[in-house]
């Protein structure tokens, strides 16, 4: 920013970085000559690759992801880290210090989905289980947390053999139960952040089949959005199809609930704010001539500002209860949330001087900038934390395959997709390089440093 002519900049892990929209120059520290870290991440990348191939064929359930966090709690010991295992369940911290300086984390995520596989691919998951229900389903690595995990352990031993290269406490997190929005807060309910260091800086990755591999994509400010699972049950009054005057519907009253809560996004919430509002379901009766006691909703609630969040859900409640009162239901609406997440912010300073930092090392054009979209993350649990925080994605397409989509008006399997299959080689050793660029890059200054950087934002 500019005030009274002359221009504020913060200096980030020792570098002198310009806020967003300053005109000028500011010389920066040296990165390591491309060939050298390319050398680098050629000698760590077939056990990369054989980690990946292995947790692909292998995945877990959110929250029973026993074995994929022992296997990576394994190999990073391996490689120095001390690591603590069980954190919020079966989430995994790994630190590596090296000197003073400051703490940076690095997350990855663990768990797999509900999805039986159908890419074909030779090494495809045949893996299935019980589901928390019971249900007999297929597992899948079908939002490529494995291509993360891989990636993660690359840039840990990349760090692990170059600690001449940067300084201060490297934090690795394993967190658990991603899919469901529940794995980070439990980690930190569980001491994240008392029983081990405290980040000065936050960084994570996601893949994406919407960039071509080789290219990462960045999003300053809101990146995810809120989201919040919304349960609503209709209470009515049951009877025989053919006299509805003897009863009161709940499958209409949930029908128009479902109709008038869009009037919220169109005609409560300012043009231009993101805000979505989606029934996934209506459920309720057994029979075709019978009106049953009850309905059940679940809904799916997005926005970005907090205060399109809150509108939103109160004007659901208040929707709710309302063409409940207007069709004289006897009893009110039960109105639930539970699940839900913030939206994850990446701090704008920080955002542009990584993107300058990580084109520097990937070269001209890899980095893209990319829209906030409506999905969810938890790792706002962190950023809520006062972590002010870096959250990228990695283009995992085949470039060809993808423009050819393109140019057909369709796009490729998205992730959540059975059909979901990134292209391991060269996605992996991109991801690995991004991430080995960040922490260097971030680690090179004091702890103090960081701390200015934290504080100048948390007071904006």
């Amino acid at each position: 920013m500019v005030f009274a002519g002359r221009s504020i900049v913060f200096n980030i892990a020792g570098l002198c970085v310009l806020s967003l929209g300053l005109a000028g120059s500011c010389a920066l520290a040296q990165n390591m000559p491309p060939d050298k870290l390319e050398k680098q991440v050629s000698t760590v990348l077939p056990d990369a690759q054989t980690l990946y191939l292995d947790l692909h064929q292998h995945p877990e359930l959110s929250s029973h992801e026993t074995r994929t966090a022992a296997e990576l709690a394994n190999r990073l010991r391996s490689l120095g880290y001390e690591v603590t295992e069980h954190v919020g369940g079966t989430g995994i911290v790994a630190i590596l210090k090296n000197g003073a300086g400051p703490t940076v984390m690095l997350r990855t995520e663990l768990d797999g989905l509900p999805v039986e596989e159908k890419t074909g691919l030779p090494y495809a998951s045949k893996a299935r289980t019980k589901d928390d229900n019971g249900r007999d389903v297929g597992v899948m690595h079908a939002c490529g947390h494995d291509i993360h995990m891989a990636s993660l352990w690359g840039t840990a031993s990349v760090m692990a053999h170059s600690k001449d290269t940067w300084h201060g406490t490297l934090m690795l997190i394993g967190q658990p139960a991603e899919e469901t929005i529940t794995g980070a807060d439990a980690m930190i309910k569980d001491g994240l952040f008392t029983r081990f260091p405290k980040p000065d800086i936050g960084v994570a990755l996601h893949d994406t089949n919407t960039l071509p591999y080789g290219k990462v994509g960045i999003t300053p400010g809101y990146a995810k959005a809120n989201a919040d699972s919304v349960r609503i049950t209709v209470y009515g009054k049951g009877g025989h199809g053919a006299l509805p005057q003897t009863t009161i519907d709940p499958v209409l009253i949930a029908a128009r609930i479902a109709v008038t809560v869009q009037s919220i996004v169109s005609r409560e919430i300012k043009p231009g704010d993101a805000a979505v509002i989606t029934i996934g379901y209506i459920q309720a009766g057994a029979k075709n001539n019978i009106i049953p006691d009850q309905a059940q909703m679940g809904l799916t609630v997005r926005s970005y500002k907090p205060e399109v969040r809150q509108h939103l859900l109160a004007g659901i409640e208040r929707v709710a209860k309302a063409e409940a009162m207007a069709a004289g239901a006897e009893k009110m609406p039960l109105i639930e949330k539970y699940e839900s997440t913030s939206a994850v912010y990446n701090d704008p300073v920080l955002t542009k001087h990584l993107a300058e930092t990580l084109e520097g090392a990937l070269g001209k054009g890899t980095v893209v900038t990319e829209e906030p979209i409506m999905t969810s993350e938890d790792y706002s649990y962190f950023v809520e934390q006062g972590i002010p925080s870096f959250y990228f994605t990695l283009g995992v397409a085949d470039p060809q395959k993808l423009a050819e989509a393109k140019a057909s008006g369709g796009q490729l399997p998205s992730n959540h997709s059975p059909l979901f299959a990134p292209v391991p080689e060269p996605s992996i050793k991109t991801g690995i390089t991004a991430e080995v660029t960040v922490l260097r890059d971030l680690m090179k200054g004091s702890a103090a440093d960081a701390k200015k950087f934290t504080e100048k934002q948390s007071g904006n």
